[in-house]
């Protein structure tokens, strides 16, 4: 039986945080409450380290925010809200992700090695004309790259309400869909749904598997190890301007750029541990 992921990122990220000192949560930064707002939770430690989370699945948003106040200012150990990525409680899950992202944020800073920034938004994927490329959650501002490539994309999805066939891609339920797929590019919240190994077995044809977004920010070695080729996330360089972009609901993507991850550039998730003083 497959050792869940979840369990795996929470005893990795009891390791970093031993190795860090026990950090403590500083706060939880939430955008403005309104239809405009971006879909992310950001949870800073007291080092100023920042990871971000998804927080519009369903029963997430709103008994978060109801947490939210409780959580800022309480210098809870970060490992507390860390645990909760391995239950089942939406909300749990995605406070336990911000925090072994900010962890793995942490862990980078004190080994003094920065992810290599890259703008590409698909994940070290580079379509072909004519490929057929797999995409796990619609990301609409991705489907003109692909499409000026000449390939064509399927996409799933979850939410029966955005199923359609148009000229050069199409949206589907059914994860069978994808198997003659030769790249796939998948939003994190396969790690937030725990869907991540039924699409993942879903994808087995394909040569290369991105996971990619703002909550894809965590250490990459048991992703890696599932078969995930490249990991791509961001990484907040000017905390103050990126705190009061975020919570003012403005964009803040300058102020957390972009990197990716792949088993070339990457030192190792013990080699990082033995950097850090």
């Amino acid at each position: 039986m497959i050792e869940p992921i979840s369990k795996i990122y929470v005893e990795l990220a009891e390791r970093i945080a031993a190795r860090l000192g026990s950090p403590r949560v500083r706060a939880l930064h939430l955008p403005p409450d309104d239809i405009n707002a971006t879909g992310f939770c950001a949870l800073e430690l007291q080092d100023g380290s920042i990871g971000l989370s998804y927080i519009q699945l369903e029963n997430t948003e709103a008994p978060l925010r109801e947490r939210s106040d409780a959580l800022n200012g309480s210098d809870m150990d970060a490992m507390t809200l860390a645990r909760g990525f391995a239950s089942r409680a939406p909300v749990d899950r995605a406070l336990g992700f911000a925090a072994i992202n900010a962890l793995s944020q942490g862990l980078f800073t004190r080994a003094q090695w920065t992810p290599p920034a890259n703008t590409d938004s698909l994940g070290a994927i580079v379509p072909q004309r004519g490929e057929h490329i797999g995409m796990i959650g619609l990301f609409m501002p991705l489907i003109p790259i692909i499409e000026r490539a000449g390939a064509r994309l399927t996409a799933l999805e979850l939410n029966r309400a955005l199923v359609r066939d148009e000229a050069h891609f199409r949206v589907t339920l059914d994860p069978a869909e994808l198997l003659d797929c030769s790249q796939i590019i998948s939003t994190c919240t396969v790690m937030l749904n725990d869907t991540l190994d039924d699409v993942l077995a879903a994808c087995r044809s394909a040569r290369h598997f991105a996971v990619v977004g703002p909550t894809a920010s965590c250490v990459p070695d048991p992703l890696f190890a599932r078969g995930v080729g490249a990991l791509g996330g961001r990484r907040v360089l000017d905390r103050d301007k990126f705190v009061a972009a975020f919570r003012g609901g403005t964009k803040w993507g300058s102020y957390a750029p972009k990197y990716v991850l792949t088993r070339e550039n990457y030192p190792g998730i013990e080699w990082l541990l033995a950097q850090t003083r």
